[in-house]
């Protein structure tokens, strides 16, 4: 059939072998659409799904044009390793020393009733030293073009590392004008592997932080952040009675002091002697050198006892805080429409991908064991080939050691063959 053609019989199963190989793909990224489809069920809704999968993200996602800010620019790419290159694109920081600004809209929306979830994913693989891996939340006030950091949000997420000291995972939230700090310390993971980052915020006013679909934090929003004053303050017309007695112990007043305490702290040295070339004229009169007294016992102190009047510790009695107000929906979210990467960084090279805001952490979850998951072994596998492959390459560029000279030896034997022995010597008469 191609006797006539330069197409040959090789030349189209290769056709066919690369559009077999083109549609594999495809397939394996659909397979990541689909486990995001999952959550579009009756109660579960999608907010904002981000995967980078191609260049369009540059048309939807805005810079900061700030004043007096240096901003750093993003590329689109899977890294130095991955597991599947088409699926495992983000957005990496490309310039070391930068403040990065980039922020996306999206259709308003609120949390009220219903969780809210944030998740997305962050790879140090530049085994970052000092810079931020959060995102920041925003209402629909957010000016993109001049987002910077002081710009209100809603709530920060993510991992920040900045020495041996700080490697924590934030989680503020902004609360009348105000941005509160979890008073828990959570630790983010400092590797160059992809990790997946969940925090999920319930309308019981709870929360849960995940870290690669695993539970590191959870707790009560009242209690972890400072949202609200105390129920209970000290009452500031009680103190304690001048007749209140706290003390567990007192000096015995029948102990006393023995006669022979009082010795001195250092004494004369009795075993050292004047010197013979002492010249009390030229050198003064001589002294022995002092030592520590064996004798000495320090500041004598009566023994303590018991003390018959003690009443225990005085508790300052408490009262209702007049200025303490529940508030049953420290969760709620009036109005989210913006999501952004609001960051420094010393060490460039980190990336994101697979950002998503829905308010069903059981889907979240599901996209994590889908999606992520294999990605993270996948990458783990082709980061440890690699590392073998450069181990194995900077062996074979060891210099070889120089053979021993056998030339040496053979000489060290002549001279010991030509060695004269030495003759005895003996007195003659």
């Amino acid at each position: 059939r191609y006797k006539n053609t330069s197409f040959s019989r090789h030349s189209f199963l290769y056709l066919i072998r690369r559009q077999f190989i083109r549609i594999t793909r495809k397939m394996r990224a659909l397979v990541a659409i689909l486990a995001i489809a999952v959550i579009a069920t009756v109660s579960a809704e999608v907010f904002f799904e981000e995967r980078f999968s191609d260049d369009s993200w540059e048309k939807n996602w805005v810079y900061s044009e700030h004043p007096g800010k240096e901003f750093g620019k993003f590329k689109r790419t899977a890294g130095k390793f991955y597991h599947e290159e088409l699926q495992d694109t983000g957005i990496q920081t490309t310039e070391d020393a930068r403040f990065y600004a980039l922020s996306r809209k999206f259709k308003p929306f609120t949390n009220k009733d219903k969780p809210l979830v944030v998740q997305f994913t962050v790879k140090h693989e530049q085994m970052i030293d000092c810079g931020g891996g959060y995102v920041k939340v925003f209402d629909c006030s957010l000016d993109q073009k001049d987002m910077h950091g002081e710009t209100p949000y809603l709530l920060m997420f993510g991992p920040d590392i900045c020495g041996p000291g700080t490697k924590k995972v934030h989680v503020i939230f902004n609360y009348k004008g105000k941005n509160l700090l979890i008073k828990k310390d959570i630790r983010c993971k400092d590797d160059v592997y992809t990790h997946l980052y969940t925090l999920i915020v319930k309308p019981d006013n709870t929360y849960e932080v995940l870290i690669d679909n695993e539970k590191v934090e959870s707790g009560e929003l009242e209690a972890d952040w400072d949202f609200l004053p105390p129920k209970k303050i000290k009452d500031p017309n009680e103190k304690k009675p001048e007749d209140w007695d706290d003390r567990a112990t007192i000096p015995d007043p029948e102990d006393t002091k023995p006669e022979d305490w009082d010795k001195p702290e250092t004494i004369p040295d009795p075993e050292a002697t004047k010197p013979e070339d002492w010249d009390d004229e030229m050198d003064g009169e001589w002294e022995p050198p002092m030592i520590d007294n064996p004798d000495f016992k320090g500041e004598w102190k009566p023994k303590q006892i018991d003390n018959p009047a003690y009443k225990g510790p005085w508790l300052h009695p408490e009262i209702d805080n007049p200025e303490y107000v529940k508030d049953e929906e420290l969760y709620k979210k009036d109005e989210i429409c913006s999501i952004g990467f609001d960051l420094w960084q010393v060490k460039s090279g980190t990336i994101f991908d697979n950002v998503l805001i829905t308010n069903e952490p059981e889907a979240a979850s599901k996209f994590a064991e889908d999606v992520w998951k294999p990605n993270f072994e996948g990458e783990k596998k082709m980061k440890e080939a690699q590392d073998e492959a450069e181990r194995k390459s900077m062996e074979a560029e060891k210099p070889e050691a120089p053979e021993e000279d056998d030339d040496e030896d053979d000489d060290d034997a002549d001279d010991e063959d030509n060695t004269v022995p030495e003759v005895e010597e003996h007195d003659e008469l």
